[in-house]
């Protein structure tokens, strides 16, 4: 079994140790840990490990500036281990965009056990293990996939009748950036789950609202679907649609994680293929594991046209290869022509 190797850096002893405790697995090794960006740099170059977990929140060099110094001069997988409350969730969220794989917050010990969190740590870090890790834009080289989309036309959303359900996980965040930006403020209604903690989905949508054209809001559930309007998926609850007298409105659940996940974008589309069927989209976008592969396979039995990126343009190829070997996608495009190919799909009988 191939070892990853893993250096730990944050501030705190206590929680360096309890870290390394965490990762261990069969394999997993921590080489080293560091309590500073100066101290991380000199070992990184001394260890050449194969992942970093980062906490931001260091005293000297910020962990923003040495992230982005790290991804502009030797790209390497990078998942944050860092507090996500308050405004901590736009700090995170702007590592995501310097080129962090993946975000989690700091270990806090439920029901006597971390397991739990254990397991889900040692999962990102084996997905950032086989991540393309991008350079911020504007660094000496373009962000995987992210070539600047068409020129947007109206697609006058209002009139298609189509909804569009876009799901993501690892390295999500950048690329639903870039799909949406390639969207017309007219586009049709358009529903999105990306894992994520609760934190930081209102952040997240906030911070889509004022990069694109059309309105993105965080999902609070019986909202009508309206062209124009972009629901994300509360970090709390499942999304679904659901089909009322008045026409389409957004649902959210409670219900049990599907996939270990909860929104699961299996569950949207799954709801999408019941509800809206053949006037369904469906894309699925990079993610670690198969979450969303058997929703998609549904929504396009349903008649609906299903998209998925391409291997080349994912921080991680895994819920679209799935979807892909089950036969649930239609057409695979890379990121950055992604929205071009879907808008040009609305069109289609």
């Amino acid at each position: 079994m191939a070892m990853t190797r893993v250096l730990v850096v944050d501030d705190s002893l206590v929680m360096r140790r309890l870290l390394s405790d965490l990762i261990a697995a069969p394999d997993l090794e921590v080489v080293g840990s560091a309590a500073d960006a100066q101290s991380a740099q000199g070992r990184i170059k001394l260890l050449a490990p194969d992942v970093v977990t980062l906490d931001v929140a260091m005293p000297g060099t910020d962990g923003l500036v040495f992230l982005e110094r790290l991804m502009r001069l030797s790209p390497l997988p990078v998942v944050v281990v860092s507090s996500l409350a308050g405004e901590g969730s736009d700090v995170q969220l702007k590592a995501l965009e310097l080129g962090a794989v993946d975000v989690i917050g700091k270990p806090h010990q439920e029901g006597g056990s971390f397991a739990a969190y254990a397991a889900e740590l040692q999962d990102k870090i084996r997905a950032a293990k086989g991540a393309r890790p991008k350079r911020p834009a504007g660094a000496g080289g373009a962000a995987v996939g992210a070539s600047a989309p068409a020129p947007v036309r109206p697609v006058l959303g209002a009139g298609s009748g189509k909804v569009l359900f876009v799901g993501a996980s690892t390295g999500g965040t950048e690329a639903i950036k870039a799909f949406l930006s390639g969207m017309p403020a007219d586009c049709p209604p358009t529903l999105v789950v990306q894992h994520m903690p609760e934190t930081f989905t209102g952040s997240f949508a906030r911070r889509l609202d004022s990069l694109c054209a059309p309105r993105v809001v965080e999902s609070q559930g019986d909202e009508r679907l309206e062209p124009g309007i972009v629901f994300i998926a509360p970090g709390h609850s499942h999304l679904l649609v659901k089909r009322i007298p008045a026409g389409l409105v957004t649902e959210l659940s409670k219900a049990p994680p599907m996939n270990r996940h909860r929104p699961s974008v299996d569950v949207l589309f799954s709801s999408a293929a019941e509800v809206v069927g053949r006037n369904a989209v469906g894309v699925i976008l990079t993610g670690m594991g198969k979450d969303g592969a058997q929703g998609l396979l549904a929504m396009r039995r349903a008649g609906a046209h299903t998209y998925g990126q391409d291997e080349a343009s994912c921080v991680v190829y895994g819920m679209p290869r799935e979807a892909a070997v089950l036969g649930a996608v239609e057409e695979v495009a890379s990121l950055g022509e992604l929205s071009r190919r879907v808008l040009a799909g609305l069109h289609r009988v």
